[in-house]
Formats: structure tokens, C-alpha cells, sequence
């Protein structure tokens, strides 16, 4: 098990980029940080190690995937990305709120950056997301109970969907494992999907926070249209069609700017 707290910013920069650009050389990695390449070379042996990256011939790639990242994996990848979104979310919430939790490692961020809020009342299948809530003193924080899912930290089953029915929040914050390009929204594992919507069906707000590396990545299950909910927070525009289909639905697109500044479209 690891975190964020196990690599360095350079690091973390690194992942992104190798991430973004499916391959990168050791030799431009040293060029576009100004350091050596045998400092280069021991940040890919700590990455690699980890399994954020694996060597090819001549530099590193992301390693093959066949599901979904390791969730201490996907905790490091776009972290700006997503702390900017979690405060663009933050901006949204009002004391005394209730708030519905889904699982992921962007929902746990928007939890992060909700500690100087009071009075929250947090439901969650999600233990990171009740972990970070549980160190604010006013907040009530009830969690699901079921089936606990190994790495993620998560809980899924019949018993989460019982458990989001069972309130009407204010607002529901879930992420989705990717959007195909026609706005459906796809995940990894059916039981993901059902938790989801057990959210989106109870909550008076649903927002919707990915990163931009979420647009056209593949993922086989379906469960909903990005048009479902009430915001899309995203660190960069959605894809001009999804655009122009979210504007027309009435579907709020939030795109942060600086931490204390939002661009609403």
C-alpha cells in the first residue's frame, strides 16, 4: 500500500505526463525537468516499483490495463487536477448541508477540501471519504454497511443501494471511471454503477466530478448520461459536442480556474 505521501512532486509530474502521452524517454523527462538522467532513472525505478509505470525500450509507458488503476495508483495521477475541482465543489457547499459520497479518489478529495465547513452531514460507502470527514469534530458521518471491497476501501452490494435510499440529501458528489463520447457514463463493475445511481436517485443536486482524462476512456459497464446531473465539475472544458448537449440539457459545467476563482459556462 502506498499514497501520495510516498513520492515527490516531480514524481507525481512525471505519472501524469507518461499518463497523458502513453510513453516518455528518459533523456527528455531529464531535458524537461533540468535534472540528470540518473536522477531521471531512479524516479521511474520508484514509479515502476509501484506500478504506476513500466519500462519499455527506451523509456516508460503506463502498464497495461485490464480494469481499473489501484486506488493508491489513481490517488497520484492529475492530483492537481483534482484538488482544483474539489475546491471549485468546496465553493458550492453550504454549512449543515447532507451530502451522499460515492467511491473513487476524486470524491475523497472534494471530502478533503470540506474541513472548514460545519455542521455536514456525510453518507458514504466510501471509508477513505468517511475517514477524511470523521476528523471534523461537527460532522455527523454515517457509512454503509455490506461487503467490503479490498484496496479500494469501498463498500458495494444490495445493501449500499438500501443505504443511499434510505435519505434525501442535498447534494450527491460520484465520479465515473470514464464518459464515452456520446455522455454515457462507464465504470468498471456493475455493482459501481447501481451504488451511483442510488446516489443520483436521492439527492436534490448531483455533481459529477471527473478530470478531463476521463473523456473517451474506456470502461465496459453503462450506467447513466452525463446530462443526469445537475453540475459537471471538470478541470478543463468537456469535448465541444458534450458541451453543447450539457448547455442544452440545462446541466451546470464548472471548470476552476484559480483555487478562489470559477468559470461557469
Amino acid at each position: 500500500m502506498f499514497g501520495e505521501g510516498d513520492i515527490t512532486p516531480r514524481q507525481r509530474d512525471i505519472a501524469d505526463l507518461v499518463q497523458s502521452d502513453g510513453f516518455a524517454s528518459v533523456e527528455d523527462l531529464a531535458r524537461r525537468f533540468g535534472v540528470t538522467t540518473q536522477t531521471i532513472r531512479r524516479d521511474l525505478t520508484r514509479l515502476c516499483r509501484r506500478g504506476i509505470l513500466r519500462r519499455t525500450h527506451g523509456g516508460v509507458e503506463p502498464p497495461a490495463q485490464t480494469g481499473n488503476l489501484h486506488y493508491a495508483r489513481r490517488q497520484i495521477l492529475n492530483l492537481a487536477a483534482k484538488r482544483a475541482i474539489a475546491e471549485a465543489v468546496a465553493e458550492e457547499v453550504r454549512d449543515g448541508a447532507a451530502l451522499a459520497f460515492s467511491i473513487g479518489t476524486t470524491p475523497e478529495i472534494v471530502m478533503q477540501a470540506l474541513v472548514h465547513h460545519k455542521n455536514l452531514r456525510i453518507f458514504t460507502n466510501n471509508l477513505h471519504v468517511a475517514f477524511a470527514a470523521s476528523q471534523c469534530d461537527s460532522f455527523e458521518v454515517t457509512i454503509a454497511g455490506g461487503r467490503l471491497r479490498h484496496g479500494d476501501c469501498d463498500i458495494l452490494g444490495a445493501e449500499t443501494q438500501s443505504f443511499f435510499a434510505g435519505y434525501k440529501v442535498d447534494i450527491g458528489i460520484f465520479g465515473v471511471a470514464g464518459v464515452d463520447a456520446d455522455g454515457t457514463l462507464l465504470d468498471f463493475h456493475e455493482e459501481e454503477v447501481t451504488a451511483r445511481q442510488a446516489i443520483l436517485a436521492n439527492c436534490r443536486q448531483a455533481y459529477l466530478v471527473l478530470d478531463a482524462s476521463k473523456f473517451g476512456r474506456p470502461a465496459h459497464v453503462r450506467g447513466g448520461h452525463i446530462t443526469d446531473v445537475a453540475a459537471v465539475v471538470c478541470d478543463r472544458p468537456p469535448p465541444d459536442a458534450l458541451r453543447r448537449e450539457l448547455q442544452q440539457a440545462g446541466t451546470r459545467i464548472i471548470v476552476p480556474a484559480e483555487p478562489s476563482e470559477l468559470i461557469r459556462a
